[in-house]
């Protein structure tokens, strides 16, 4: 049996590894591969592949292999109408109920954002980073869990498609720490009115997929 450690370290090691496609989109690939590739046992590995295909981020074919799923821009958008809902619930829900630790770990994560000096990865990580204080400081696990693969699918997609890596983490950390400060301050119609500018972002930023050229593969 594992413990929850060692999942989770599984879980966040492929997840990094499917959003800067070091696992190809459309590829397939074997357990065994994956333990290899992560360095964790059988278990840890199924166990975060059983969530990472809950969360719509790989697809198990039994007798054959774990399945990398390419992007798609149509099931982005429709990913999108639901986060736009359940995230203006969460920050207005963080506004009311995110401690005084919680709110200083926010208030030290919007003040990484606005130095913006972060390579693709570390940016990667502080987004990520942004979305567990968030969820955390709603205090609602149901919404938590229902948020997680939909930021994480998210994630992907931007990652996936980015071009222009500077001009897009400045326009993502700045969103990003807005956000956060309206929560720090209590400010629940200006926390959701972020969130909203955040989603109509992302929104943009999958529609201009269609006209410009991949991005990293």
């Amino acid at each position: 049996m594992t413990t929850p450690g060692k999942a989770a370290q599984a879980y966040h090691d492929l997840e990094r590894m499917i959003v800067f496609q070091e696992l190809e989109p459309g590829s397939l690939v074997s357990e065994a591969v994956l333990m290899e590739r992560t360095g964790l046992g059988r278990t840890p590995v199924r166990e975060a592949l059983q969530q990472l295909s809950r969360n719509r981020m790989v697809e198990i074919h039994p007798n054959k292999g774990v399945l990398i799923p390419p992007t798609s821009i149509e099931a982005q958008l429709r990913m999108l109408e639901l986060r736009r809902v359940l995230e203006s619930l969460a920050v207005r829900l963080a506004c009311e109920r995110a401690t005084a630790d919680e709110r200083g770990a926010m208030t030290t994560m919007a003040d990484r954002l606005d130095v913006n000096t972060f390579t693709l990865r570390e940016y990667a990580e502080t987004v990520r980073g942004t979305h567990e204080l968030i969820a955390t400081g709603a205090h609602n696990e149901y919404l938590a869990d229902a948020m997680a693969p939909l930021q994480g699918l998210s994630r992907r997609f931007w990652f996936t498609h980015v071009v222009d890596e500077a001009a897009e983490i400045k326009s993502g950390s700045t969103l990003h720490s807005v956000l956060l400060r309206a929560i720090v301050a209590e400010q629940a119609e200006a926390a959701e009115r972020a969130s909203h500018e955040l989603n109509d972002y992302l929104v943009a930023f999958a529609y201009g997929t269609l006209t410009r050229s991949p991005g990293r593969r």
